[in-house]
C-alpha cells in the first residue's frame, strides 16, 4: 500500500478519534487528515485550543501507537463560511481566526504535521469584491509568514461558495500570495461544470489532494457515478512532479448531498484503484 495515500476523518465523524485512528490501520492505510471543524467533528477548535499541546500530545501518542502519519490539519472555525471567514470586514472576527491559525499551526508542529489547510474566504455582498480580495490576500500572506516561519507549508482548498469557486480566480489568488499553496480538490469545479482541461493547471500549484468521485449533478458520487478521470489527473501529476499526499475524502454531512454514499465502501474502492494507478506510472 503507497503511504502517499491517506484517508480523511472527515469520513467518519460519528467515531471516536482513537476509533478511527483503529479503522484507518484496519484500511491498510498510513496516513490521516485531521478537521478541526468546528460543528462537525469530534475534535473541535473550541474545544481543543483551550489546551492545544495536551490534545495535540495525546492525538501524537495515538498516531504513534498506530503508526500512523498526520498529513494535513484542516482549520474551519465555523460551519457557516462566512461568518469567520478570515477575511471578515470585522478586524475583531480577523484577529480571532488569525489566533485560531497560531493554534492550529501549533497543533500540526507537536504532531510532526507540516501541511496547514484553511478555507480561502468569501466575497462580502456589501462591498466590491476588490476589498474583499484584497483582505483575503493579506491574510493570507500572513498566514504563509507564519507557517514558514516553523517550516510548515500553508495552504487553501477552493470550494464552492468561496471567493475563489473557478480555477481562474484560483490563479488570481496563488499569484497574489507568495508561498501559498493549494489542497486541490477536483470535485467543487467539476460540480460547476469545469472540463479536467481547465482544472488541471491548478495541479502545480498544489501540496495536497482530495480524492473523491464527483459529477456535473453530485459534488459527491460513488465511484461507479464519477465522471473525473483520475488516471488522467495522476499522469498530470506525474508530470507536474507532485509530491503531496492523495486523500480519500468523502465527507458525512448535509450540504450538497454528501450524506448519500457509502463513505467506507467508496474510501475502499478508490483505495484500491488509486494504488493500482500509482503501481502503473510508477509513482508509489
Amino acid at each position: 500500500m503507497s503511504s502517499r495515500i491517506a484517508c480523511s476523518d472527515a469520513s467518519f465523524p460519528l467515531l471516536p478519534p482513537e476509533k478511527l485512528l483503529d479503522l484507518v490501520v484496519l484500511l491498510e492505510l498510513k496516513a490521516v487528515d485531521l478537521g478541526l471543524f468546528e460543528g462537525r467533528s469530534q475534535l473541535q477548535p473550541s474545544t481543543v485550543f483551550q489546551n492545544t499541546s495536551r490534545v495535540a500530545a495525546d492525538y501524537r501518542c495515538q498516531l504513534q501507537e498506530r503508526g500512523l502519519r498526520l498529513s494535513d490539519v484542516f482549520l474551519q472555525v465555523d460551519l457557516d463560511f462566512s461568518a469567520w471567514a478570515i477575511n471578515h470586514p470585522d478586524i475583531a472576527r480577523r484577529r480571532q481566526t488569525r489566533e485560531a491559525y497560531r493554534h492550529a499551526l501549533d497543533f500540526a508542529g507537536e504532531c510532526n504535521c507540516h501541511h496547514v489547510t484553511v478555507l480561502p474566504g468569501v466575497v462580502f455582498a456589501d462591498e466590491p469584491e476588490t476589498d474583499s480580495f484584497q483582505r483575503c490576500a493579506d491574510e493570507l500572506r500572513w498566514r504563509c509568514e507564519k507557517a514558514e516561519e516553523r517550516g510548515l507549508v500553508c495552504s487553501i482548498e477552493p470550494h464552492l461558495g468561496s471567493i475563489v469557486p473557478t480555477p481562474a480566480e484560483t490563479i488570481r489568488l496563488i499569484d497574489a500570495v507568495p508561498g501559498l499553496t493549494l489542497t486541490l480538490d477536483y470535485t467543487h469545479f467539476v460540480r460547476q461544470g469545469f472540463s479536467e482541461s481547465e482544472i488541471e493547471s491548478l495541479v502545480k500549484q498544489a501540496s495536497h489532494f482530495h480524492v473523491r468521485g464527483a459529477n456535473s449533478r453530485r459534488l459527491q458520487a460513488s465511484f461507479k457515478d464519477n465522471t473525473i478521470d483520475y488516471a488522467r489527473v495522476l499522469k498530470v501529476m506525474h508530470e507536474t512532479g507532485y509530491q503531496g499526499d492523495l486523500v480519500l475524502e468523502y465527507v458525512w454531512i448535509d450540504w450538497e448531498h454528501c450524506n448519500e454514499v457509502d463513505n467506507l465502501s467508496e474510501t475502499i474502492l478508490w483505495r484500491d484503484f488509486i494504488t493500482q494507478q500509482l503501481g502503473s506510472t510508477g509513482s508509489s
